[in-house]
């Protein structure tokens, strides 16, 4: 049989690979961060982490880390409410409830995770889900493991959203649910209006955080931060993985009621082991330094006004956005790897993004800006970005 099967599945990579949208992985063998090494020995400046704080290499979260490492050792060996459940997981559970203004917390293994196991819990065949077309892998796939009824809307347009919601009149409860930046354009889901629209129609709110949190409001508190409205939305979900240091572990924030049913009934967070005690004390510390200074997320911000900017007065067609991602478009997907391997060749590391990541004749070269860039390496990306877009005559 497997003969049949692996040929099959060949004949798939080749299709691949001809399309121009194979994924190498390219090998780096230092920490992470603004600069980094790869296999081949060379430097180069990494502008496609989601470390958009900077803080995946930062000294006081690796000492938190080894402090709890030698103290509560490697890992707890079980699922949560059996004996995986540490002091140190109850006190990040309750700061990451400060930190967005919400009643309680939820931790998972991944923000994937969370996003998977929070609509099946609370809602069924009576109910209805509206999301927002663009929204990340994993809500689409939490949505498919649910009975409720799938309604959609097109990206950030308010029109559509309004059409679904009087479409789901006729369903016992209503849930919107967007991200709160979609991660391949950056730009910001209109949460004052999505909010407007729930009181119009009597729905709840869930807004994916995980590329927002750390980066979009003033202290990076998020979407609800930016539109004020922070206490409003009834479920968050965001990720440790991305500006909160850069390892492992999601979460679920939001009114307590929700939380204590997914304690019960939420089948990642019943089935998987808990975070390793050294990630929950790192993400401890990074939230209290969150509370200490505001100077990570002016930079941040600096940084990508500064980018984007120049980008854009060298020529470049760049997505409108209000957060870290600069989506560089350049719609053809063999275009986009070759474009990412000379940037690489320049000492650039980017990734050139096309289908089924995002739409065919789409593709694009995702920057992610980050605090840990200095403005020297601003201006050297943006010069190789400007050599090899007039190389390849997409600028002039």
């Amino acid at each position: 049989m497997y003969t049949k099967f692996q040929q099959h599945l060949l004949s798939q990579i080749q299709e691949i690979k001809d399309a121009g949208t194979y994924k190498n992985e390219r090998v780096i063998v230092s920490p992470q961060f603004s600069k980094i090494k790869v296999n081949t020995g060379k430097e180069v400046l990494n502008f496609c982490a989601n470390n958009y704080l900077g803080l995946a290499n930062n000294p006081q979260l690796v000492d938190a880390a080894i402090h709890a490492l030698k103290e509560r050792a490697y890992g707890m060996a079980s699922v949560r409410f059996i004996c995986g459940t540490s002091d140190l997981h109850k006190k990040l559970e309750e700061k990451i409830a400060k930190f967005f203004g919400t009643e309680d917390t939820i931790l998972y293994a991944a923000c994937f995770d969370a996003n998977g196991g929070v609509f099946e819990p609370l809602l069924n065949e009576e109910d209805a889900i509206i999301s927002d077309a663009l929204n990340h892998a994993s809500i689409i796939d939490g949505v498919r493991l649910c009975k409720a009824q799938r309604y959609r809307y097109a990206n950030a347009d308010m029109a559509d959203l309004e059409t679904q919601l009087k479409d789901a009149q006729k369903c016992r409860y209503r849930l919107i649910v967007t991200d709160g930046v979609f991660s391949m354009d950056g730009n910001v889901a209109p949460l004052d209006q999505i909010l407007a629209l729930a009181a119009k129609y009597d729905a709840m709110v869930m807004v994916d955080e995980s590329h927002s949190a750390g980066v979009v409001g003033n202290t990076g508190r998020g979407v609800t931060e930016l539109y004020n409205c922070k206490g409003k939305v009834e479920i968050i979900t965001g990720t440790l993985g991305k500006a909160f240091g850069g390892a492992i572990g999601g979460f679920t924030t939001g009114k307590k009621e929700i939380i204590e049913i997914l304690r019960q009934r939420s089948r990642p967070y019943l089935f998987s082991n808990s975070i390793p005690p050294m990630v929950a004390a790192a993400g401890i510390r990074m939230f209290e330094m969150m509370d200490e200074t505001n100077e990570l997320q002016d930079r941040l911000h600096a940084n990508t006004d500064y980018f984007i900017s120049k980008m854009k007065a060298a020529g470049f067609d760049i997505k409108p956005t209000k957060s870290a991602i600069c989506a560089v478009m350049l719609y053809d997907a063999a275009l986009a790897t070759k474009f990412a391997d000379k940037l690489l060749n320049e000492g650039i590391y980017v990734i050139g993004f096309s289908f089924p990541v995002v739409p065919k004749n789409q593709a694009r070269i995702r920057v992610q800006l980050s605090a840990a860039h200095t403005q020297e390496h601003l201006d050297i990306a943006i010069n190789a970005f400007t050599k090899i877009g007039k190389e390849l005559k997409l600028i002039q």
